[in-house]
């Protein structure tokens, strides 16, 4: 029997996974979809030849009869509402992130969960579902490279709108390696310091560009993360994780090496989309997967929380120019 979704937003991300849901995984249907532009979603539920209804509030396709679980896909500080409606339905609910725009709200969602007394929140972090940092996690749980010791890494973007300004590098970038590192590393993060670099000329006015994230995590690694949103040559993830044993980095995309004019070369992406494309699609997979088996392993409130408060903390590092701390309550025996 195919789990019946309803999708809470319609935008562009939204709209990727009502495709991705209704066309190419296999266990699920979308049943129902709302967004503050009905029009807009009609005409995609049209174009796209989709059955699904459209229901004028969000709060009655959580608790329609006919949806067993939801994706909020929404404006981000909708979120929380959604979320702990969904809970409250006592529906599994898949949240792209943040799961709430402040780390209180992803606390109240915690709460929330824990009372509820079963796992039903899964949060959009899909660089734990790509390949290669599947790859890099699973050499560094063989043990063959002892304890890890330090992490270098980077996320590059060719350019960002004139939009993308403040703490945005740290909230709507950073955020990506926050998760992926502190589930690579199996190790919280205790402390942060910000340090920032001549600006490029491609900044805008009211951008830092580029910046250092410098973490330490409980057992001691160090890691220091770049953060350059004008790099002009592409998109650019990269992970170098130095261990007792060896150095292990997270692979290249699969791509044509070529020898031409003169030159050995090998093209880089361009577009964040195509790069983590296949993660999307294994990371809703394994959500309907989970969600029809009654269970929950992937990316958990007490996750979304932890990576709000760290967020917060990178903010407050960036602004002050100190090392700050980062404090959490210790993680709960529902989330372990």
């Amino acid at each position: 029997m195919s789990l019946r979704v309803g999708v809470i937003g319609t935008g562009a991300i939204g709209q990727e996974h009502i495709r991705r849901l209704s066309k190419k995984l296999v266990g699920a249907e979308v049943v129902a979809v709302n967004d503050i532009n009905k029009e807009g979603a009609l005409k995609f539920l049209d174009n796209e030849a989709l059955n699904a209804r459209f229901i004028d509030s969000p709060h009655d396709l959580i608790n329609a009869a006919d949806v067993d679980a939801i994706v909020v896909t929404s404006w981000g500080p909708s979120h929380e509402e959604f979320v702990l409606a969904s809970i409250a339905a006592g529906k599994p609910v898949f949240c792209e992130k943040p799961l709430a725009t402040t780390a209180e709200g992803c606390y109240r969602i915690v709460e929330a969960e824990m009372k509820a007394g079963k796992k039903l929140v899964q949060v959009g972090f899909m660089r734990r579902y790509d390949q290669g940092y599947k790859q890099l996690k699973a050499a560094l749980t063989s043990g063959q490279f002892g304890a890890p010791l330090m992490v270098h890494c980077a996320h590059r973007n060719p350019s960002v709108p004139d939009a993308y300004v403040g703490d945005m590098p740290i909230t709507d970038t950073f955020v990506h390696e926050i998760d992926v590192l502190r589930w690579l590393l199996d190790d919280d993060y205790v402390s942060v310091q910000v340090v920032a670099s001549k600006n490029t000329k491609y900044a805008n006015p009211n951008l830092k560009d580029p910046i250092l994230v410098l973490l330490e995590t409980k057992s001691g690694i160090r890691i220091n993360g770049e953060i350059f949103v004008n790099c002009k040559y592409g998109y650019d993830i990269q992970c170098e994780v130095v261990a007792e044993e060896g150095v292990v980095s997270l692979p290249e995309p699969s791509s044509l090496l070529i020898r031409q004019h003169e030159k050995l070369s090998t093209n880089i992406m361009n577009d964040w989309k195509l790069r983590f494309i296949d993660s999307y699609d294994v990371e809703l997979q394994a959500w309907i997967n989970d969600t029809k088996a009654g269970k929950m392993t992937g990316p958990s409130a007490w996750d979304g929380y932890f990576t709000a408060v760290t967020s917060d903390a990178c903010i407050e590092a960036k602004n002050s120019g100190k090392i700050v701390a980062i404090t959490t309550p210790p993680t709960p025996a529902f989330y372990l």
